[in-house]
């Protein structure tokens, strides 16, 4: 899980619980003030449990006296309008009592927490959408062979959609990084989207970066010298290296110095050996990445990483076409 989200589902549940016990305290001081001689009955049931360890009283005759004691308590409330729970604590979630955890383990109740705030802020970084592969369009591409390899465009990007698709669905037993080639407009961006919005739907952290984004905070973490952007620069870091999935998108558009070949090799070196995973997109050929890049960084490239390669014409110029007809 990511450590900043689920701070940030923390909190929230915290803030959940703080409302629960105000209201709580506020029910109380509401019905003690009508019925002061209810405050005496929860004082004598808060008395028994010091009494469970007395030696001269069985525990049968402790639970029939709590039980009676509860009972006349109930009584009491709804004899004067209130549910026979209204003291029983505002819970929002009463199997955890919004504490988060339940026996040491995470709750269902913060989880949807998590949950929430990673699609919030995977969308945010997305910036496209709501990508779907049930709204992705093979119809876009040419159905006509290529010339070249006698398989045309949908039929390439079926078998491209079918791996993106596998793979998303079954993330937590995957061990595979991908590397997505092709021109612009291809959908590489689109079904990257698509994969990061699956694989955070089942609870694995994910990141969303440009390479120029990606590679600007590992800059920012190095040479800013404002404390606070330093220390933000180095959690997005932080977070872009710990991730269970890295989506790493337009690969190569990044300025290329010594200091961005250097991040981007820790990167990926560091993301391998942890084995998190990685699906990296890029508009360059196998020889212009060659010429970019350097011979470490294509060995952990064409070593570590299979590359789906996108086939067709740019969709978004062939969708801006059709909405003018």
């Amino acid at each position: 899980m990511d450590g900043r989200l689920l701070a940030q589902a923390r909190e929230e549940k915290e803030n959940i619980r703080r409302e629960a016990v105000r209201i709580d305290r506020q029910r109380h001081e509401e019905v003690y003030a009508k019925l002061p001689q209810l405050r005496r009955l929860d004082g004598q049931i808060a008395a028994l449990i010091p009494r469970a360890m007395d030696p001269g009283r069985s525990v049968e005759e402790l639970q029939r006296e709590s039980l009676d004691l509860q009972a006349r308590r109930a009584e009491m409330l709804v004899a004067n309008g209130w549910p026979m729970d209204y003291l029983d604590g505002a819970w929002d979630c009463p199997k955890c009592r919004d504490t988060g955890y339940v026996h040491g383990r995470m709750c269902t109740c913060l989880k949807k927490l998590y949950d929430q705030a990673q699609a919030k802020d995977l969308s945010a970084l997305l910036k496209l959408g709501s990508e779907s592969f049930g709204t992705f369009d093979l119809g876009l591409y040419d159905d006509r062979p290529d010339p070249a390899s006698g398989i045309s465009p949908r039929t390439q990007m079926e078998t491209v959609f079918g791996i993106c698709y596998d793979y998303a669905l079954d993330f937590g037993r995957r061990k595979e990084n991908y590397l997505f080639r092709g021109g612009t407009g291809l959908g590489k961006t689109f079904l990257s989207a698509c994969i990061a919005r699956e694989v955070s739907r089942q609870g694995f952290s994910v990141a969303y970066e440009t390479a120029v984004e990606a590679l600007a905070a590992f800059e920012s973490q190095k040479f800013s010298r404002d404390e606070e952007e330093a220390a933000k620069a180095a959690e997005r870091v932080r977070r872009i290296c710990e991730c269970d999935l890295l989506i790493l998108d337009d690969l190569g558009t990044e300025m290329v110095t010594e200091f961005s070949r250097s991040a981007l090799y820790t990167l990926i070196n560091t993301r391998l050996l942890d084995r998190k995973k990685t699906v990296a997109s890029t508009n360059l050929t196998a020889a212009q990445m060659a010429r970019r890049y350097t011979p470490q960084i294509m060995s952990r490239l064409e070593g570590e990483y299979q590359v789906l390669s996108f086939a067709g014409s740019d969709i978004r110029r062939l969708k801006m076409e059709r909405e003018l007809e």
